[in-house]
This record gives structure tokens, sequence and C-alpha cells, in this order.
């Protein structure tokens, strides 16, 4: 199987796409066609409390971030966990020297399916690829979509 994990940062810029003005994050995830689509089962949850600080940041009203919450639901991205990749993410947010677990969560299922990693974290794509110099996280590719720049305003 060919897959392709995706964090909530990149679910979130494809989300906001058309807010953003940023074409790309929607180009990148429907290049995605060929490929299982998969993350762990806490992305629904980190998807809806960044939806939630849109709207106290006064980004979005309740009415939008409720719409876009649907729209990531309706999306077909298939969740998955288990008790071994809690185990995996907390190894690997210790070894990688992450503030919170949350992200090595889908680090770990990008290990174990040997996937395509999706992220527009800057941070964590670096730490990543610098795990992969020290020999940790083997097999993974990293996707980095990088900040959307809309030019001069």
């Amino acid at each position: 199987m060919n897959w392709a994990v995706l964090d909530a940062s990149f679910l979130m810029r494809v989300l906001l796409a058309g807010i953003l003005g940023d074409r790309r994050a929607h180009e990148a995830f429907l290049g995605l066609g060929s490929k299982e689509v998969v993350a762990p089962t806490l992305l629904p949850y980190e998807v809806a409390n960044a939806l939630h600080r849109y709207v106290l940041g006064g980004v979005l009203s309740g009415p939008q971030a409720e719409a876009f919450l649907r729209g990531a639901l309706g999306l077909n991205i298939r969740l998955m966990g288990d008790k071994g990749l809690h185990l995996r993410a907390l190894a690997l947010s210790q070894a990688l020297g992450l503030k919170a677990v949350y992200d090595a969560h889908y680090l770990a299922l990008a290990e174990k399916l040997q996937a395509e990693f999706w992220t527009a974290d800057g941070k964590l794509s670096r730490k990543v690829t610098e795990a992969q110099v020290q020999g940790l996280l083997e097999g993974i590719t990293v996707r980095y979509l990088e900040p959307h720049d809309p030019g001069p305003t």
C-alpha cells in the first residue's frame, strides 16, 4: 500500500487554503489521490482545537469553524491508532526532544507504515530530517509545505 500520513498543520493549511489564498496546500492534498491518506486518531481533536483558536482570535466565526470542521471530518482520511502507536510516540518524542508527544504520533504512524509524512510545521520537518541523519525514522519521506507568501499587498 502507498501511504501518506497528514498532520494537523498540513490539514489546517488545506482547510484554510481559500482564506489564506494558498492554492498549493489544496493542490498538494489533491495530488495525494493515489495514496491511502491516514492520520492518528488525534487528528480531529487537534483540528477542532486549532479552529477554536481561530475563533478566539477573531479570524473565523463560530459557524465558519464548524463548517471547516465538518469539511475535515468528511475527508477521506483513515484514522488509525493502537497502544503500540502511543508507546512509540512517547519514545520518539523523547529521542527527538519534542516538547509534546502529539506530533510524535504522526511520526510513529508514518514509521509504522513506511509512509510519506506531510506537514506544514517547519520545526517538526527539521527535527525529522535531523533524526534521519542519526538513523531514526528510516523509511519516512518528509513532505514539507512551506509557508505561504501572498506577495506584496
